[in-house]
């Protein structure tokens, strides 16, 4: 089974699961992720918008036009990376995830990373960013490499987590918008994309 194919089998999961029956009966669909299942990155958000909604893909609207501008910097092409969210389904009127959300959600994160099995996650935000390093402050600790230890398949080695702000932090805040793009060249000096 390819990693695609295991990927496609985890979102049946989700649907055949029916992983939080209040969000997805208010969502248009299930948002998964997409890209490269062979990337050595993986870049992680909190939940699908409006327009992810609607395209059933992360990262499609505004604050996804400047995660592609941010991507192109850095001379990367988005289809080279894998990006998903940790809930799957758009929060009514874009509210923030409740634990319980993620937590219902997070064995799947988990599952999609032990798939692709990159050597680093980017987490977009501050929501993203807590889930894998608790008591992170966004504001202190973006841009900041770490390294966590990881066992998959009986097996210890150690993944980076680099935590970002979240694109769209730099559409309510232009002053975020240079920091966003400094922090982005992090990515350019510790990834070695694969070539498939």
């Amino acid at each position: 089974m390819t990693k695609q194919e295991k990927l496609d089998e985890l979102a049946d999961n989700i649907l055949s699961a029916n992983i939080t029956p209040e969000l997805a009966k208010q969502a248009t669909q299930l948002v998964f992720g997409t890209g490269n299942p062979n990337s050595d990155v993986i870049f992680v958000g909190e939940a699908p918008g409006k327009n992810e909604d609607l395209r059933g893909l992360p990262f499609v609207g505004a604050a996804g036009k400047f995660l592609d501008e941010m991507l192109t910097s850095i001379n990367i092409d988005r289809g080279k990376i894998y990006i998903t969210n940790i809930i799957k389904y758009r929060p009514p009127n874009n509210r923030d995830p409740k634990p319980s959300e993620k937590k219902a959600f997070w064995p799947y994160l988990l599952k999609q990373i032990q798939v692709i099995q990159p050597k680093a996650i980017v987490t977009l935000g501050r929501h993203s960013g807590e889930a894998f390093i608790p008591n992170l402050h966004i504001s202190a600790d973006h841009g900041k490499k770490r390294r966590l230890k990881v066992i998959q398949d009986g097996q210890e080695s150690s993944i980076v987590i680099l935590p970002l702000y979240h694109p769209a932090a730099a559409l309510y805040n232009g002053s975020l918008r240079d920091t966003s793009i400094k922090d982005f060249q992090i990515i350019k000096t510790f990834m070695n994309f694969r070539k498939n």
